[in-house]
């Protein structure tokens, strides 16, 4: 997605809990501009992953540079979009 990489893996030790793993590096930008951008990253994953998550997994979102400027609407279409597309590649 243009404005993150969403990886998921399954940690088969049979807890349903989702878990959440935010990176965004210093390429981005300065420190006001990654703390920023993890905080709209948490809103979205508490939007999007209890519901759209993959239970019992960890799921790692990594900031890309065009996510900052990128509608927060875009990037909620996107999330969903990417955990879609995961679940029919799953199955």
């Amino acid at each position: 997605m243009p404005g993150f990489v969403l990886l998921v893996r399954p940690r088969d030790d049979g807890d349903p809990a989702m878990r959440l793993g935010i990176t965004v590096t210093k390429k981005i930008g300065n420190a006001v501009v990654r703390n920023r951008m993890k905080r709209r990253f948490r809103a979205l994953a508490r939007e999007i992953i209890p519901n759209e998550g993959f239970a019992g997994a960890d799921h790692v979102l990594i900031g890309r540079a065009g996510g900052i400027e990128r509608d927060f609407g875009a990037l909620k279409s996107e999330l969903v979009k990417a955990l879609l597309k995961l679940k029919r590649a799953e199955g």
